[in-house]
């Protein structure tokens, strides 16, 4: 069977984002998928074929040979220890995500995800969104621990994804950030976009997506601060970035700016962040909830070293 070809009028919602980025929003595919369209030539504008690091802008012509059924690979199954279920129901299912485990399969990613992990574990999940992100109402980095909810209905997922687009659902982390924070509470409010030249990172950039963080000093250490942490918005590494820019990044956040001693005398090998906290109305029966998930032991490590002599 032959494939469709689709011509798609870029609207103005997705002006300035990268075309991967925005077609895996305006065609609902992963972005898997919209990656392999890109890296094959089935993406083009004017005759020519698109790159993913390219930002497309309102009204560009693009024209997509759109991938056949077959072209959707099913969601690989990832058993994954370590794995805690915090709260189950016929609906949702909330999980404490162990570090170096992605939310979804994604260009590149070999390791576990969610998904991957719960279907493993005979969860079934909502079919709503692509199917390789299917279930997922929100995200964790790779490198960060704690909360995620996971729609197993589809019902759910829709009322779910308008409460995170509508910030209905409070999310609390807590980070350990060098240097001390001053003042000790505030919000960071800086727009937030892919690095203009480094394309694995996140920046501040003055035509990036609205990205605002609040925050709290619990309490001081030497040298560093335990900060609780609020997402009003929830952008792709936003409190890495946030921080950083203030020039106080996380402990072991190397790749925006962290000092790679401290971490070693700490044995932070990624980011000292973890999804703390909780609190939404449930999708369907609207029970208020507020779950919460223990610092995993590298964290607790880390916090314990702090107490000792082995800072620089």
């Amino acid at each position: 069977m032959a494939r469709e070809s689709r011509t798609l009028v870029v609207p103005e919602g997705v002006a300035g984002e990268r075309v991967d980025s925005a077609l895996t929003r305006v065609l609902g595919l992963s972005r898997t998928t919209v990656v392999r369209l890109l890296e094959d030539g089935d993406i083009k504008s004017s005759g020519r074929s698109m790159q993913k690091s390219e930002k497309v802008v309102a009204d560009q012509l693009i024209e997509i040979l759109m991938p056949d059924t077959a072209f959707q690979e099913p969601v690989p199954l990832t058993p994954l220890a370590g794995l805690t279920i915090v709260y189950d129901d016929e609906h949702i299912v909330v999980i404490d995500k162990p570090v170096g485990c992605a939310a979804h399969p994604s260009p590149g990613w070999t390791g576990p995800t969610v998904i991957g992990a719960l279907a493993a574990a005979g969860y079934s999940i909502s079919t709503s969104g692509a199917p390789e992100r299917a279930g997922i109402v929100h995200r964790l980095d790779v490198g960060t621990s704690g909360l995620m909810i996971v729609a197993k209905t589809d019902s759910a997922y829709t009322v779910l994804k308008d409460a995170f687009r509508n910030r209905e659902v409070e999310k609390i982390y807590h980070a350990l950030v060098q240097g001390h924070m001053d003042p000790t509470t505030g919000t960071i409010d800086a727009p937030i976009d892919r690095h203009p030249k480094e394309d694995y990172r996140f920046a501040v950039v003055a035509d990036g997506k609205t990205s605002i963080t609040h925050y709290e000093v619990i309490e001081f250490y030497r040298a560093v601060s335990l900060v609780k942490v609020e997402l009003e918005t929830g952008r792709t590494h936003q409190i890495r970035v946030h921080f950083s820019a203030l020039r106080h990044p996380l402990v072991g956040d190397t790749t925006y700016g962290a000092d790679p001693t401290l971490a070693t005398c700490l044995e932070m090998t990624r980011p000292w962040l973890h999804a703390l906290e909780l609190r939404f109305n449930h999708p369907i029966t609207h029970e208020p909830l507020d779950l919460r998930a223990p610092y995993p032991s590298d964290l607790v490590r880390a916090l314990a070293l702090l107490d000792t002599s082995v800072l620089p």
